[in-house]
């Protein structure tokens, strides 16, 4: 049977593990952390996700909740747009759901033999021929799949002449509450700021709001940062900062990796995910597009008996479409929430308010109009 190694325990390492395992790969991932977990923020996927985890087998019905409408407006609390959730699943097929990353990466971990995590593994060092040396052993695998995150140590050693992520001048607040009232997603949008809010299963709400910052700058008290600079913003953000214990908020300076990798490949080794092209949130395609990876990945293994071509397979198929995607978020973001001049925000907003509901609906699905290439071969367990 070949092996692969999978460094990187999260969404899409996690995911590529699964789809390796159902084409009949024997599968090792190392995760650095002492346990398979992320707690504290929500994650919304997009139809292309959905039938991805749909291809390896996985049933999100039961966690997740269609995000059934959506509200846009200004930091006056002008609306700007409205996408109707019948609409947007007529035009793709599938809704828009939301859902606790610990949940989803829960499912993700039970689809996968406890015998094949290695929590609480430090990988050292990964070679082109796909030796993987962490602080107790090593091996050397058929295939290596880098999937531990933006700031990548296999993409560093294995690229090092590429600049890396850069900070987009953004960083963003994140937490979940457990009983917030009825709200529904929604969204506001104003001079360098953006702030979403995403109704998840149970009656908790996922809410996040990124703003203008220098990198690394962390406020003592997230709670106070954000009372005094959002405070007199419309409702439901004033009440939600209210309510937000101090030690729910996450920060995270939001990266990107600007300089597009001319290949995902190295040998046997193929990055996924943020390792190969960490992207700016604005599309809300990051976790899906690394899903997307996993997938596609593990289904060229199936139509490629030699690793080399599987993998030439998968950078052809992945490279142009994350890449794509990348541009499309960061151009999102110049036009939308990175707007900070008046006359610009003023047209960008006249915009928003004068666009038909259908091109709306058109503009922000385009990245998920995608379906994966075909079945993986099911192997039992």
């Amino acid at each position: 049977m070949r092996t692969a190694a999978v460094i990187g325990g999260g969404i899409g390492g996690l995911s590529a593990a699964i789809g390796l395992r159902r084409a009949g790969w024997e599968v090792a991932v190392f995760e650095r952390a002492p346990r398979f977990a992320e707690v504290g923020a929500g994650i919304t996927l997009w139809p292309n996700a959905l039938r991805a985890l749909e291809s390896l087998g996985l049933d999100l019905a039961p966690l997740a909740v269609p995000q059934v409408s959506g509200r846009l407006r200004d930091h006056h609390g002008r609306l700007l747009t409205e996408v109707d959730g019948a609409r947007f699943e007529r035009a793709l097929g599938k809704p828009l759901l939301g859902i606790a990353r610990a949940q989803l990466l829960d499912l993700l971990r039970e689809a996968i033999p406890a015998a094949d995590l290695r929590a609480g593994t430090t990988v050292t060092s990964v070679t082109g021929d796909g030796r993987v040396r962490w602080d107790g052993g090593e091996l050397t695998a058929d295939l290596v799949v880098a999937a531990d995150g933006v700031h990548s140590a296999v993409h560093s050693a294995l690229w090092p002449g590429h600049p890396g992520p850069v900070h987009t001048g953004h960083t963003a607040f994140r937490a979940i509450l457990d009983d917030p009232g009825p709200l529904e997603l929604s969204g506001l949008l104003g001079p360098g700021t953006e702030v979403g809010m995403v109704p998840l299963t149970g009656g908790r709400l996922y809410w996040y709001l990124a703003c203008e910052s220098p990198r690394g700058v962390r406020p003592a008290d997230p709670k106070a940062f954000l009372r005094r600079h959002f405070g007199d913003w419309p409702e439901p953000l004033p009440s939600l900062i209210e309510a937000t214990p101090g030690e729910r908020f996450l920060q995270h300076d939001l990266l990107a990796l600007r300089t597009p990798l001319p290949t995902y490949v190295r040998g046997r080794v193929a990055l996924l995910g943020d390792a190969a092209h960490a992207m700016s949130p604005y599309l809300g395609q990051g976790g899906c597009q690394a899903i997307e990876d996993a997938v596609v990945l593990a289904a060229a293994t199936v139509r490629h008996a030699s690793v080399d071509d599987a993998l030439r397979a998968y950078d052809r198929e992945r490279r142009p479409r994350s890449q794509a995607i990348a541009r499309r978020s960061d151009q999102a973001g110049r036009l939308g929430a990175q707007l900070k001049n008046p006359l610009a925000v003023a047209a960008r907003n006249a915009v928003l308010r004068l666009m038909p509901a259908g091109l709306s609906v058109r503009a922000a699905t385009a990245a998920a109009r995608w379906s994966p290439p075909g079945p993986l071969t099911a192997v039992p367990d």
